[in-house]
C-alpha cells in the first residue's frame, strides 16, 4: 500500500468514477487522509491537467459527462492531486482523436518537469515527441514456449531513433517489425 502513495496511474481508457468531477480529483487526496485545502488543490490539479478552464462551472457535474479527452484530463488531475513521485501511463493517448492526444502530449511533456513519467506506448512518434529516454521491450519464447519480455535497449531517445545499437531496435523504429 505504501509505495502506492507515491505513484498515479493512468490507463489506456479513461476511468473516470462515477462521481462528480470535484470528487473524481478529490478522491485520492480523502482516502489518503488530506482534508484541508480540499478545494484549492482540487483546482490546482485540474489547472495542471489543463482542465480547470473547460470544467470550473461544471465541478459538481459527473465526470462521465466529460469528453474522452477530458476525461483523461480528469483522470491525470486525479492521479497528479496526491502529488506522486512517478506517473504510470499506459497508452494514454490510444482512445483519443488527434487533437485530445496533442493536449495529452502538451500535458505530459510539462508535468515530466516536475514529476517522473513512465508511458508505455506503441506509437513511436509519440514517444520520440514526449520522451526524454526510451526503452524498447520485446517478448521471445523460451525452449518450453513460455513467452517473456526482454528488454533490448535502454538510452536516450534521440540516439533510439536516430542510432540505435540493437539491431532489433532498429527494425522496430523504422517500421521494419511490429
Amino acid at each position: 500500500m505504501e509505495v502506492r502513495r507515491h505513484i498515479g496511474m493512468v490507463f489506456q481508457k479513461p476511468n473516470p468514477f462515477p462521481k462528480s468531477v470535484f470528487d473524481n480529483v478529490a478522491f485520492g487526496l480523502r482516502v489518503q487522509g488530506i482534508k484541508d485545502d480540499l478545494e484549492g488543490r482540487v483546482e490546482r490539479a485540474l489547472r495542471r491537467a489543463a482542465l480547470w478552464d473547460e470544467v470550473k462551472d461544471k465541478l459538481k457535474e459527473s465526470g462521465l459527462a466529460l469528453s474522452g479527452g477530458q476525461q483523461q484530463r480528469l483522470c491525470i488531475a486525479r492521479a497528479i492531486a496526491v502529488e506522486p513521485d512517478t506517473i504510470l501511463m499506459d497508452e494514454p493517448c490510444s482512445a483519443l482523436d488527434p487533437i485530445a492526444t496533442q493536449k495529452i502530449e502538451d500535458l505530459m511533456v510539462e508535468l515530466k518537469e516536475t514529476y517522473s513519467i513512465v508511458i508505455v506506448t506503441h506509437n513511436m512518434q509519440q514517444a520520440a515527441r514526449v520522451s526524454d529516454r526510451t526503452a524498447f521491450l520485446t517478448a521471445e519464447v523460451d525452449e518450453a514456449g513460455n513467452r517473456f519480455g526482454v528488454l533490448v535497449e535502454y538510452d536516450e531517445t534521440e540516439k533510439i531513433f536516430t542510432n540505435p545499437s540493437d539491431p532489433r531496435t532498429e527494425a522496430y523504429v523504422t517500421g521494419r517489425f511490429g
